[in-house]
């Protein structure tokens, strides 16, 4: 029988909660920094503009607005690297869940990764352009992890990008 008080457990449930969210965030650093260094090779590929890489770098950030058309069609190659996306440029779930595994404690954010990608991807299904609906997807992609508490902190994607 323990001996903990009810007020004790709860103020546990929380901090362990908190750490839980900490660690996505760290975890959603770790894909950002890995993802992004696609970009530069995106860049080159497909004639992109610097703006798009800079964009990138600010992703995450509070008052960065996920809107630029070009952003999206880079989000598409950069994803294509890694066989994230299927032919018709719909999130791959499978590929999805395994790359976000494959980052130290992944397993703790790959199925609300793939959950939130999927729920926007839904509601811009009917946008035929594909690179105006990736940004889209994007923007509700980072409002939704901001909500869910698993969006990174700009300095926690620095502090992770060297490793990559």
């Amino acid at each position: 029988m323990s001996t903990m008080s009810p007020l004790c457990r709860l103020v546990l449930l929380v901090m362990a909660a908190a750490a839980a969210v900490d660690a996505t965030a760290e975890v959603m650093s770790h894909v950002t920094a890995h993802f992004g260094k696609a970009l530069e090779e995106c860049r080159e590929e497909s004639g992109l503009s610097t703006e798009v890489l800079e964009e990138f770098k600010h992703f995450w950030s509070e008052d960065f607005e996920v809107v630029d058309r070009e952003l999206g069609c880079a989000i598409i190659c950069m994803s294509n690297k890694f066989s994230l996306l299927h032919d018709d440029t719909r999130i791959h779930q499978l590929n999805m869940h395994d790359y976000v595994k494959s980052f130290p404690n992944g397993e703790l954010l790959s199925a609300k990764m793939v959950e939130l990608l999927h729920n926007c991807e839904k509601q811009y299904d009917d946008i035929s352009d594909d690179c105006s609906r990736t940004v889209k997807v994007a923007a509700c992609f980072k409002r939704d992890a901001k909500n869910e508490g698993i969006a990174p902190e700009v300095a926690m994607i620095e502090a992770v990008i060297e490793r990559y």
